[in-house]
């Protein structure tokens, strides 16, 4: 396929940036070890590992394994095979479900929006075995969904058994992989609509009342933080993956394997400032803006606008020497007739061997021309 290739090194220009190479609990500028089995900081954008502990080593994540569950449920959504307000009707296996619950009842019908709100505010296993019956017919088939959509977002060190993280044999991830599939979720807008919540009286549809509080205690006491899941089994110990922003940098730190709740919250916590204290981002174009131009075959127009589907942006260490970002514009061989929203092309950043690719798409309508259209550019150029 034809690409037309704009090289822009001086786009937003001659931006500094300094990738930070995966750094260990030795050296991380002084940044004594984290009190966990393993641990990493990501930058949220673009997957810079700005800090690793034993990041990969495989070990069960408890209910960090619903960050997949609610991901899928999200872009089921998207893909227009479910909706928010759709009812399911709770069988007996969910309603069943031991462990962290939100209370369904057999035979009752909820909305998918409440059941997103139970699996993410409260981790409850009741919702997640609600949605994944909904969506693939038993929980055996959506971990197959889930493991597959694992592979996708290159999680190798990662085996889904179940949709809830209750402890069974053959699952495990790694801190890394758990700071991935928490930043895909985060790319859906409404996630916020739910992860933020502290505190509610959840109302069932009989009219009883259950009172949901959020696991994840930083989105009251942490400022910065605005999502995250928790999880705790006895083998797992204590684990917290959280999604927190400072100005346009944004980050997301993840840990496996801590002996009490309160040492999970204040390691994170002291993780997530490390990472504040030492990184900041450069965002080089807004998601969404339509600043760039991209040619159309075909079509009544020559270019049409085009937006990033994500912020393009680089991170850099603070006080460091800083070396030149290279921007790539590669867009593909477009046809009329485009659509707003179809994709047209990639933005790439480069700096040194690290590349961060984001998507761009149609910000605006192109109709095919017509045959009059075509008699009139040839008259145009005879004029």
């Amino acid at each position: 396929m034809k690409k037309i290739v704009l090289f822009l090194i001086a786009l937003f220009f001659a931006v500094g940036v300094v990738a930070p190479a995966t750094v260990t609990a030795a050296n991380a500028d002084g940044f004594s070890p984290v009190k966990a089995k393993s641990a990493c900081l990501i930058d949220k954008r673009t997957g810079e590992m700005l800090y690793g502990q034993n990041e990969n080593e495989e070990l069960p994540i408890a209910s960090m394994v619903k960050i997949m569950t609610a991901l899928l449920t999200f872009e089921e959504i998207e893909k227009g095979n479910l909706s928010f307000d759709e009812k399911i009707t709770i069988s007996e296996t969910a309603s069943g479900m031991g462990g962290s619950q939100m209370f369904l009842d057999r035979g009752l019908d909820y909305p998918v929006t409440d059941l997103l709100k139970g699996v993410i505010v409260v981790s409850a296993n009741d919702a997640c075995v609600a949605l994944a019956e909904r969506i693939s017919g038993s929980e055996e088939a959506f971990v197959a969904k889930m493991n597959d959509r694992a592979t996708a977002l290159n999680m190798q060190h990662t085996v889904f058994v179940n949709a809830t993280g209750l402890p069974k044999a053959g699952g495990h991830s790694c801190a890394s992989d758990v700071a991935v599939m928490l930043a895909e979720l985060t790319k859906h807008e409404h996630y916020y609509d739910y992860s933020k919540i502290w505190l509610e009286e959840y109302v069932h549809p009989d009219g009883r009342v259950t009172t949901l509080t959020n696991t994840n205690k930083f989105v009251r006491f942490y400022e910065e933080c605005d999502g995250g899941k928790t999880g705790f089994t006895s083998e797992a110990k204590f684990c917290l993956a959280a999604s927190a922003s400072r100005g346009d940098t944004k980050l997301i730190s993840v840990l496996i394997g801590v002996d009490d709740s309160k040492t999970r919250f204040a390691e994170s916590k002291r993780l997530l400032s490390y990472g504040f204290a030492n990184y900041k981002t450069e965002v080089l174009v807004k998601k969404g803006d339509p600043v760039f131009h991209c040619p159309v075959r075909s079509a009544r127009v020559k270019e049409i606008l085009a937006a990033a589907e994500e912020d393009v942006s680089v991170i850099r260490k603070m006080n460091e020497n800083n070396t030149d970002a290279g921007v790539e514009y590669v867009f593909y061989d477009v046809k009329a007739p485009v659509k707003k929203g179809d994709p047209v092309g990639e933005c790439t950043v480069k700096e040194g061997e690290r590349v961060y690719k984001v998507k761009l798409f149609a910000a605006e309508d192109a109709d095919k021309a017509t045959i009059g259209d075509n008699f009139k550019k040839i008259a145009d150029q005879w004029a």
